[in-house]
């Protein structure tokens, strides 16, 4: 069995009954620490974790996956983890993959290490890689750095970041965060690092919770009132477009 030492993973959950036993299940195998965090699920979410040796925290009203997140994180934190994998519920990200976000930060404990869905891109749906990119510029250039895959929430972060960021976790924001925090950590010194992995696409899988129009939005409304404060930020903007940092890099976009 392949545990990091001294890290935690977190799941947060929302609505995810059919899948979230066998996604906790798996990333027991390559983590000794999980907590998942259920975010008011009604469908029986919380039945399929009753018997597994895991950390369960309930939220008694849907606050979003950001705040979620945070919470997880920073019960990890103050359990002594040093470095915490975050990763979906719904089985669209492989914990068998772990193993490589601990690998590239035993080399770069400081950095969030993502597992960027760079291989097998051609059996997700024709608008997703598109749409990825045009995230990945925009937020890249506010972070001041080129990050590939800035969407996957499949990470690995240092906990020493915690207490450096303050980010708003109001429900109307919990899917800007984790674009949110990949910017605010750059401009504190935290370098991201990306990691090739498989894209995964569930012919099955239930309706994701991201609305495209609402939440793509929010974070371009986030993103834009980063750089109009910094005056566009063009230092960053030159920066944002160096060959992105990529740990076992598969080959061009």
């Amino acid at each position: 069995m392949n545990r990091g030492a001294r890290t935690a993973a977190v799941i947060p959950a929302f609505n995810e009954a059919r899948t979230i036993r066998e996604v906790v299940q798996r990333t027991r195998e390559q983590l000794e620490e999980v907590i998942v965090v259920d975010d008011a699920s009604s469908d029986g979410t919380l039945d399929q974790l009753r018997d597994l040796p895991v950390t369960v925290l309930g939220n008694e009203a849907n606050r979003g996956k950001g705040a979620s997140l945070w919470r997880g994180m920073e019960v990890a934190r103050e359990r002594g983890a040093s470095a915490i994998v975050t990763l979906d519920g719904d089985a669209q990200h492989r914990p068998e993959a772990i193993p490589d976000l601990l690998a590239a930060a035993a080399e770069r404990p400081d950095a969030i290490i993502i597992a960027a869905r760079l291989l097998h891109r051609e059996s997700a749906p024709r608008a997703r890689p598109f749409a990825n990119r045009f995230a990945d510029f925009w937020i890249s250039w506010a972070a001041g750095r080129p990050i590939r895959d800035t969407q996957s929430g499949f990470r690995l972060y240092p906990a020493s970041l915690l207490p450096c960021v303050a980010l708003p976790l109001g429900r109307g924001r919990g899917f800007v965060f984790e674009s949110e925090i990949l910017i605010e950590a750059s401009r504190r010194g935290f370098p991201v690092y990306s990691v090739p992995t498989a894209m995964i696409h569930l012919a099955d899988a239930r309706p994701s919770h991201f609305r495209p129009v609402v939440d793509i939005a929010r974070i371009v409304r986030m993103v834009a009132w980063k750089l109009l404060v910094r005056g566009l930020d063009p230092p960053g903007l030159v920066r944002s477009l160096r060959r992105p940092e990529v740990v076992g890099e598969p080959g061009p976009p």
